[in-house]
């Protein structure tokens, strides 16, 4: 068979483009968001980068899903799991508006850097994977690194899209505005030193520009930076493109033996160690006084080690059901093995629970401690979860885990902590249960809801802190109420857990 011929272009033809320029649809409306977009990274280096990592969090949530829906649309909210998670982010948006904890607000954050993107790119339809799916994690960040990056050449093209009679306008208005505020910015104090009456006259309006113009206009430049990028992101959501390589439905199987002996040993491992708790357990103090064990020191060991250890527990057990081959005989050991694994780990968080139980009953409540509390429930949720889907191989465990996650921590954060932890601190000192408490750990370590128990304590108490100085209580609280009253004094910062502290009366 003989080769096709090649034919040669004409002499004097233009050659075809070897890297053709991306192309963009641009309308009006992108130009109208493109504006949206610059405020909106202005407002984000104002409360995140500007006044801290959590400061005005809630606000810049609201209005990137102002942004968001308004530019993309509403329809993908039509979808139930659309509509759940958009309103559990607004939900943990509103909490540190509420709340002054500073461990959960920068959880919360964490969270959310994770949450509005998944939420973003399932709202766009570019996902191919169901959100119960542990893969969507990655292609959901292949898909926000192609729209932070892929995309930056869409701002540029909603810039200069329009007619050309209107560019050439904007063009030198802006020139004479940038002009003109340098110039301002340089004159105005090469005048004030050349004549003191000019000074005396300008001196509050040069102090507010040293004071706010400054710092407006790195604002303003480093939400000019930011725009691109984040435009890219839209346009990407309202142009999705799927993955060309995306995570296949095909999951590996491989032999269920090698599993088969993996869960035998860890099965036969925590039946001897449960073995042995259970003298403990039982055989009481005078038993482990006996093996030169006190109560307290083995009532506060092991609980955090053992929701580790759940942990990998159920690592190993989603695995073995996930990925062993079902067609073999072994298969049957897996899941037999498996769910002596599960509740193996029950009994391991039972007994974790119970030495905490005694623990906090000796020296009662800490943030630690109810967050481990509420470690364990959520663990122990995760393993039934894990035996429903022994009984039935087919069920998807993250289906149920992560709406069960979510939900866990969207309670945890609804309940007061620290008042609790503050409550049960005092209760124990003033009934004479604890010989001394430790104000600065209140004071500082949690929010501003322990002020109102702080104040049941005699305020002539001396404290001693940490740079060794002595204070009475009296003075460190109202210390303490006006960093309450500094924080509500600025939006970026205001609380109303800080809001109803700074109203109390010391």
């Amino acid at each position: 068979m003989s080769e096709p011929k090649k034919v040669l272009p004409a002499e004097g033809a233009a050659k075809p483009a070897q890297n053709p320029v991306k192309s963009y649809e641009i309308v009006p409306r992108d130009r109208l968001f493109l504006l949206f977009t610059a405020a909106f990274c202005v407002l984000l280096v104002d409360t995140l980068f500007w006044h801290g990592p959590t400061a005005g969090l809630t606000a810049a949530v609201f209005a990137w899903y102002a942004l968001i829906l308004a530019y993309t649309g509403t329809s993908p909210l039509s979808i139930r799991s659309n509509r759940v998670l958009l309103l559990f982010n607004l939900a943990l948006a509103v909490t540190p508006a509420l709340g002054s904890n500073w461990y959960f607000r920068l959880w919360n954050l964490l969270a959310l850097l994770v949450l509005l993107p998944v939420h973003a790119l399932a709202l766009s339809g570019a996902a191919r994977l169901p959100w119960w799916r542990p893969a969507m994690l990655w292609e959901r960040l292949c898909l926000l690194l192609w729209g932070l990056f892929g995309r930056l050449g869409a701002a540029p093209a909603a810039a200069s899209a329009g007619r050309a009679q209107d560019r050439r306008k904007l063009l030198p208005v802006a020139a004479g505005a940038i002009c003109a505020l340098v110039l301002l910015g340089f004159l105005v104090p090469v005048l004030a030193s050349a004549d003191a009456l000019f000074a005396a006259a300008t001196a509050d309006l040069r102090a507010f520009i040293q004071r706010h113009f400054t710092a407006a206009v790195w604002k303003l430049i480093w939400g000019l930076v930011l725009t691109p990028f984040l435009f890219g992101l839209l346009y990407s959501l309202r142009h999705p493109v799927p993955l060309k390589n995306g995570c296949g439905e095909k999951r590996p199987a491989v032999d269920a033996l090698g599993f088969a002996l993996v869960l035998a040993a860890l099965d036969g491992l925590y039946l001897m160690f449960l073995a042995v708790q259970s003298a403990g357990l039982f055989g009481g103090a005078e038993y482990l006084a006996q093996r030169g064990i006190s109560y307290a020191e083995w009532a506060r060991s092991g609980f955090f080690q053992m929701v580790g250890v759940t942990t990998v527990n159920l690592s190993i057990t989603m695995a073995a059901l996930s990925f062993s081959r079902r067609e073999v005989r072994s298969w049957r050991a897996v899941r037999l093995l498996s769910a002596l694994l599960a509740l193996e780990s029950l009994v391991l968080l039972a007994s974790a629970a119970w030495r905490m139980t005694l623990y906090v009953s000796a020296y009662g409540l800490s943030f630690k401690r109810v967050m481990t509390c509420w470690g364990m429930v959520m663990m122990a949720l995760f393993l039934l979860t894990a035996l429903r889907k022994v009984r039935k191989p087919d069920l998807s465990f993250c289906r149920w885990a992560f709406p069960l996650a979510l939900a866990g921590w969207l309670v945890i954060n609804c309940v007061p902590v620290d008042y609790l932890v503050a409550k049960d601190q005092v209760d124990r000192y003033l009934a004479g249960e604890s010989a001394s408490i430790d104000v600065e750990y209140l004071l500082y370590d949690l929010s501003y809801d322990t002020l109102s128990q702080l104040d049941r304590l005699d305020g002539q108490m001396i404290c001693r802190q940490w740079d060794d100085e002595c204070q009475r209580l009296a003075s460190l609280l109202a210390d303490r109420r006006a960093a309450a009253r500094a924080a509500c004094a600025d939006w970026h910062t205001w609380s109303l857990s800080a809001c109803l502290a700074a109203g109390q009366s010391s």
